[in-house]
């Protein structure tokens, strides 16, 4: 195993990690609070079309990317006998599968199909509701999952200073 190949890896981790956190912090600090400043019809529009152009390969790339890289950074280093950086780095692809990855499957996008089935109600009163109710519940695990990668990016961080200082 060849330690450079271990230290581009850990790059790649730092930086789809990286990316994925400021996309997940973008939405909960920027994007919703702004949609909530508008009118719920606007609202339901504007993020039934963000969630469909946000399937795209580069946005897949960084969705996919911690926990691909992370793992396979960790699998490098363990092979370099640099134990405690590799185990970090696969911790730091446990966190985010387990708060970014999973939500994102299992809450976040589910929610963003129903908003996109149930489109924008010609009753405003009802509108408000569909919106109030969905950016709610869909920025509280937004949020999670920015915590979860953030973590995980402080994980692989971390993993990168041990991977240079010690064994």
């Amino acid at each position: 195993m060849n330690a450079n190949l271990a230290a581009w890896s850990a790059a790649v981790t730092l930086v789809v990690t990286g990316a994925i956190t400021g996309v997940y912090y973008a939405f909960s600090v920027a994007v919703m609070p702004g949609l909530n400043a508008a009118d719920a019809g606007t609202a339901i529009r504007a993020m039934t079309s963000i969630n469909q152009r946000i399937q795209n390969p580069l946005f897949f790339v960084t969705f996919f990317g911690p926990l691909v890289a992370a793992t396979v950074t960790g699998v490098f280093l363990l092979i370099l006998g640099r134990r405690s950086a590799g185990v970090l780095f696969l911790v730091a692809a446990g966190v985010y599968l387990v708060g970014a990855f999973i939500p994102t499957v299992l809450v976040n996008v589910p929610m963003n199909e129903t908003l996109d089935a149930t489109g924008v109600p010609a009753d405003p009163a009802e509108a408000t509701r569909v919106w109030a109710s969905y950016s709610s519940a869909w920025t509280w695990w937004n949020s999670v999952r920015a915590g979860a990668s953030l973590i995980s990016l402080l994980l692989a961080g971390l993993g990168v200073y041990l991977a240079g200082t010690s064994r």
